[in-house]
C-alpha cells in the first residue's frame, strides 16, 4: 500500500482536565477524501488544527510528507500551511475588506515577495471561477448568502494551490440545497485539482456522499475507519447509534458529557 501523505501516531491532547485524544492513530492517503466523523466536542477540529500547528499535540507524532510537524518552528509551519490549507467553520471571512481581498489574503501572506499584483488578481479570479462565483471580487462578505460565503472560503484556500484541503464543518448551518452544493464542490475540487481532502463533519448524509474513506472519533480514539459501506455494514453500537441518531440508553448523563 502507498505511504500515507499524513499520519498521526499515538497523539495525545488535553485542555486542562478535558482529555481530547488518548492515542490517536490515523493515516491519510494522497488524492483521497477522508471524512472525520464524531459528535460535537470530541475534537474533530482539534485534529485539523494540530496538523497545521495552530494547536500543539501534548505527545505523539504528526507527520506530513514524512516531516514531523510536532515541534516545528513558526517559519517551518508556514511552509506546511502553504501546502495544507484550512477552510474554517463558517468561512471566517473578514467583513472589512472585499471578497477579492479575502481570497488574496493568503497569497499576500505567503507569496508577497514573489507574486505581482497582476498575478495575484489573476489567481483570485481563477479561484472564484472554480467555485462558481466569477466576477464578485468587489463585493463585501456581508452582501453574500451563507452558501456563497462558504464557497469564498474554499476559493481563499485553493488560491494557494495546496496539496491538501482541510474542511472544518463545511455544511453546518446551511439549508439542504446549499449543503448539496458544497458537497458537490468538495468532490469537484478533488477531481479538478487532484487534492487530498480531510472533511470534519457530524452530518452522516454528507459523509456518505463525499467520502472515499471515513474515520470515526469516539472517546479520544478512532473506533472505526473504512469505506462508507463498512460503516453501513458495521454492527458496532457506537457506529449504529451515530448513523441513526439514537442516544445510547445505557450511558449516564455524566459519561455523555465526558465524551
Amino acid at each position: 500500500m502507498a505511504e500515507p501523505i499524513i499520519s498521526f501516531r499515538d497523539v495525545h491532547k488535553a485542555f486542562g482536565p478535558k482529555r481530547v485524544y488518548l492515542g490517536l492513530n490515523l493515516d491519510v492517503y494522497e488524492g483521497e477524501t477522508l471524512v472525520i466523523l464524531g459528535g460535537s466536542g470530541v475534537g474533530k477540529s482539534v485534529m485539523l488544527k494540530m496538523l497545521i500547528g495552530l494547536l500543539t499535540a501534548d505527545r505523539g507524532s504528526i507527520r506530513y510528507r514524512g516531516k514531523e510537524v510536532v515541534g516545528m518552528t513558526e517559519q517551518e509551519l508556514l511552509l506546511v500551511r502553504r501546502q495544507v490549507a484550512m477552510i474554517f467553520q463558517a468561512s471566517a471571512l473578514f467583513d472589512s475588506i472585499s471578497v477579492g481581498e479575502n481570497v488574496a489574503y493568503g497569497l499576500h501572506e505567503h507569496y508577497f515577495r514573489t507574486m505581482t499584483k497582476a498575478e495575484i488578481d489573476k489567481r483570485v479570479a481563477w479561484a472564484l471561477e472554480l467555485v462558481g462565483l466569477p466576477g464578485i471580487e468587489a463585493m463585501r462578505p456581508g452582501d453574500l448568502s451563507g452558501g456563497m460565503k462558504r464557497r469564498v472560503g474554499v476559493a481563499r484556500a485553493i488560491a494557494l494551490q495546496p496539496e491538501v484541503l482541510l474542511y472544518d464543518e463545511p455544511t453546518t448551518g446551511l439549508d439542504p440545497i446549499n449543503t448539496t452544493r458544497i458537497n458537490h464542490l468538495i468532490r469537484g475540487m478533488q477531481k479538478a485539482l487532484k487534492v487530498t481532502s480531510i472533511v470534519v463533519t457530524h452530518d452522516m448524509r454528507s459523509a456518505f456522499s463525499i467520502a472515499d474513506r471515513i474515520a470515526m472519533v469516539h472517546r479520544g480514539q478512532i473506533v472505526l475507519q473504512g469505506k462508507p459501506e463498512d460503516f453501513r455494514a458495521s454492527t458496532d453500537p457506537r457506529i449504529q447509534d451515530f448513523i441513526t441518531g439514537t442516544a445510547p440508553e445505557a450511558e449516564s448523563l455524566e459519561s455523555l458529557l465526558e465524551g
